[in-house]
């Protein structure tokens, strides 16, 4: 694989972490948040989220391709695992460092920008991990055989 297209896999391969940590991110800040929750159980929900719709989402493409349920999860945990934990401690972190914003609630830019803005940093820093991985047939390079 040549330089251009291994950034370029490993783009689209973060942009999928990207897609599931964000919907379980989102959803668990949205549910701790209305509910009341302590901001360490919100980010403990939005963590298990993250992962629960991270893995989800490898998991149905590699369904559709004939895989049976067993063997969808076992590739979802090597493809995803590493990337959806960097994310998750990277977006988490900032989210938890911009004062205020925890506290802010569902009606408050700053609870929205600093999310938005988490995710952000969290893809950006994400992209050479996965780099990293893909270039040595880890990660999202063990979910390529049933993009097809």
């Amino acid at each position: 694989m040549d330089h251009d297209s291994s950034w370029r896999t490993a783009i689209s391969a973060t942009l999928h972490c990207l897609t599931g940590c964000a919907i379980g991110e989102v959803l668990g800040m949205v549910i701790g948040t209305s509910a009341g929750l302590h901001n360490a159980a919100t980010v403990v929900l939005s963590i298990v989220l993250a992962f629960v719709f991270g893995y989800g989402l490898t998991m149905r493409g590699v369904l559709r391709a004939g895989v049976d349920l067993r063997s969808a999860l076992r590739v979802a945990l090597a493809a995803d695992t590493v990337s959806i934990a960097v994310m998750e401690i990277i977006d988490n972190a900032v989210v938890v460092a911009v004062p205020g914003a925890m506290d802010a609630g569902l009606t408050s830019v700053l609870f929205w920008a600093s999310l938005a803005g988490s995710l952000a940093v969290a893809f950006v820093l994400t992209t050479p991990v996965n780099r990293w991985l893909i270039g040595r047939g880890k990660g999202h390079a063990v979910v390529h055989q049933y993009h097809h």
